[in-house]
């Protein structure tokens, strides 16, 4: 196979850059006074046209100004270098031009015959005309926009700082980042702040070519005249087409540079090259190329104007407005497919990496290999019902839980599912395959033969039976529940005691953000001056912890912004938004308009009571209860709460204020679903039903 051969481009030394680049500018300088023979004027007149298009075409090709900062140094030495090409034209016209049109050199005499087509005054009109594009339309545009703009970027930089160093803190980009992002934002400002100034020299150097041709011409005469004897018309004749020639040699570079310098400063905050930003956003609208086609097309018919040009070119924009949008859709196809293939290559990356192994999954749902056979055709079921149960926690408690990934484990019991949060076991229980559950609650049971087990989202006595006898159980009124349903089930009522694990730091900021805005500034100022979105956060939690329903935050931080400027502790917190709440707990717990509560009782009102220990400002500090009360209180409660618990009614178990948070932390241990209340937290206008009481 044959190599390429590669071509190596030498690089200069730094120092002897520096060298040249001061040698270079000391003949700039050097022409100003030393006389220069016509081949070398030549040689430099050819420099300046080849240097102003080389400018040209770099400010068409960058892609932001910025990337051209040196453009206003540039633009300094181009000018100069003109200037110094012009005295040293001047200096060889009116000491040669005597000699005859080829005295100045061949460029000059060359243009002169050009543009002038052996008439002057042809050749002074069109000099007077460039003279006038340059000075009044390209220059004058050019030196008004880089005005704006420099005042403009100097005007937006307290801004754009304060915009960074928000990104910075806010964590958004690195320190690395801001450095490189204020080091740009510095460049931009001296960049325009550069063109600004740079702009006048454009000018000043159309006025000195108008300058300097007027001199040529007159003092040319006079000399052709005064000091070697030419004929006033011949002097008029050579001098003026060499002075005209000569301006419009300089005259051409500086409107190419004067275009590049315009094109610069109207980019703004354009990206792209230039063609990308002009021709890109002329055609990007296909409609417009229609109708201005239209338009066209309709000239090329009216009475008067040549039809050929006006056809030619409305059917070449008609053919664009139609050919563009499929050359757009085209792109923009192979874009989502780019796009699809990298989001691919960047999941399969993910998922060998290493690093995905520390990726927990914040609620999954493990199947064992039997499990996951029995329910592999009720997976799309599965789904539907997941999505389901989460639309259904978002009404109730007002938090989107997190997605719930049901997966597969080979490392579990065939027979048996386990519900992780965190990445941690919670909940594990076997499904008894082919079978179904009902659930009696000790009372009557089914005819048809099973076994006794408990239910295990609630722990309810229930019946195992053979899927056989569905039919069966449906005519003696029963209901019998699938696999699918037992799961499900089971898994949401574990989701529902640990919804205080699911709700994140990140979950209570996008809450605060659904809100309308004067709540989302109360949340600011709640959590600015009285306490943090961490302390918010753990009230939020403390609720949930009980099941009571988030869904109302407005209302929940009105009750925080009451007693957060007065009381650190959390809890106190909470139990005086329980009771602002009250219209809201006691309804999700009635059914049918009828809360049924179950008291205390005195005796244990006065055992809480006397184990709360105060300090000298009267705030419990401590809460010291002797432990064989404890148990006999535990005994008690639990014979009673089961006995109600098995009729099947609900009710809620209600304490004195001060209490409350200490009973419930007690009962939840032994009933975890048991809602307690205090007396203050019953609600106005609802009909109370006392079922008993623990004493």
């Amino acid at each position: 196979m044959a190599q390429q051969a590669t071509l190596t481009i030498p690089k200069l030394a730094p120092k002897s850059r520096d060298i040249g680049f001061a040698l270079g500018i000391v003949m700039i300088l050097s022409i100003l006074f030393l006389p220069i023979p016509p081949f070398l004027i030549d040689f430099g007149l050819a420099f300046s046209i080849a240097f102003s298009v080389l400018i040209l075409m770099v400010a068409l090709w960058i892609q932001r100004p910025l990337e051209f900062s040196s453009f206003p140094t540039i633009l300094l030495i181009s000018t100069m270098t003109r200037l110094a090409l012009n005295i040293a034209t001047t200096r060889v016209i009116l000491s040669h031009g005597h000699e005859g049109h080829g005295a100045a050199g061949g460029v000059i005499s060359g243009f002169a015959s050009l543009v002038m087509s052996g008439d002057f005054v042809i050749g002074l009109i069109v000099f007077l005309i460039l003279i006038t594009v340059n000075f009044i339309v390209i220059t004058k545009g050019a030196t008004r926009i880089a005005e704006v703009g420099a005042r403009f970027t100097l005007d937006a930089i307290p801004g754009k700082q304060m915009a960074i160093d928000a990104d910075l803190s806010a964590g958004l980009i690195d320190e690395k980042e801001a450095q490189r992002r204020r080091r740009e934002l510095e460049e931009e400002s001296s960049f325009f702040g550069a063109m600004d100034g740079a702009s006048k020299f454009v000018r000043g150097d159309a006025i000195a070519g108008l300058i300097i041709t007027a001199i040529n011409i007159f003092g040319g005469i006079i000399i052709g005249y005064l000091r070697h004897d030419m004929p006033i018309g011949e002097a008029a004749d050579v001098f003026v087409k060499l002075s005209v020639g000569d301006g419009l040699v300089s005259q051409i570079p500086a409107l190419i540079v004067s275009l590049a310098a315009g094109l610069l400063v109207s980019r703004g905050g354009t990206a792209g090259s230039t063609d990308q930003a002009v021709v890109g956003q002329l055609s990007g609208y296909p409609r417009a190329l229609m109708v201005a086609a239209g338009l066209i097309v309709m000239l090329s018919v009216m009475p008067g104007l040549p039809f050929v040009p006006f056809a030619v070119l409305g059917g070449g924009m008609a053919f664009l407005g139609w050919f563009i949008p499929r050359q757009i859709e085209a792109a923009n196809a192979e874009r989502r497919a780019q796009e699809a293939e990298k989001a691919q290559q960047t999941k399969d990356s993910d998922k060998d990496s290493v690093k995905s192994v520390l990726k927990t999954a914040e609620i999954e749902l493990l199947l064992g290999k039997q499990v996951s056979t029995r329910l592999l055709g009720a997976h799309q079921e599965l789904a539907f019902r997941v999505g389901k149960m989460r639309r259904k926690f978002a009404l109730q408690y007002g938090l989107v839980v997190p997605e719930i990934k049901v997966s597969d484990d080979i490392t579990i019991p065939d027979k048996a599912y386990h519900v992780r949060i965190h990445g941690t076991t919670i909940a594990s229980n076997t499904v008894r395959v082919g079978e179904v559950l009902v659930v009696t609650g000790g009372g009557r049971r089914p005819s048809v033969p099973g076994d006794e087990i408990r239910e295990p989202a609630f722990g309810m006595p229930a019946l195992s039976i053979l899927e056989t006898f569905t039919d069966d159980l449906k005519r003696e009124g029963f209901h019998p529940i699938d696999n699918v349903s037992v799961v499900l089930t089971h898994l949401s009522e574990v989701i529902r005691n640990n919804l205080p694990q699911l709700l994140s730091y990140k979950d209570v900021k996008v809450l605060i953000e659904r809100l309308d805005p004067e709540y989302r500034k109360l949340a600011d100022e709640i959590c600015t001056s009285h306490m943090s979105y961490s302390g918010l956060q753990a009230v939020l939690k403390l609720l949930l912890a009980e099941r009571v329903s988030i869904r109302n935050l407005h209302l929940i931080l009105e009750a925080v912004a009451e007693l957060a400027p007065h009381v650190r502790k959390t809890e106190q917190i909470v139990e005086h938004v329980r009771v602002r709440m009250s219209q809201q707990l006691c309804g999700d717990l009635a059914e049918n308009g009828v809360l049924r509560v179950l008291r205390l009782g005195n005796k244990w009102d006065m055992v809480f009571h006397q184990a709360l220990k105060r300090d000298a400002k009267g705030e419990i500090v401590e809460f010291d209860i002797d432990p064989r009360q404890l148990e006999e209180f535990s005994e008690q409660a639990t014979k009673v709460i089961r006995e109600h618990l098995d009729r099947g009614v609900p009710f809620v178990l209600v304490s004195s204020p001060e209490s409350r948070s200490y009973v419930r932390m007690i009962i939840e241990r032994l009933f975890a679903t048991l809602p307690v209340l205090s007396h203050v937290e019953l609600a106005k206008g609802l009909e109370i039903k006392i079922i008993g009481a623990l004493s």
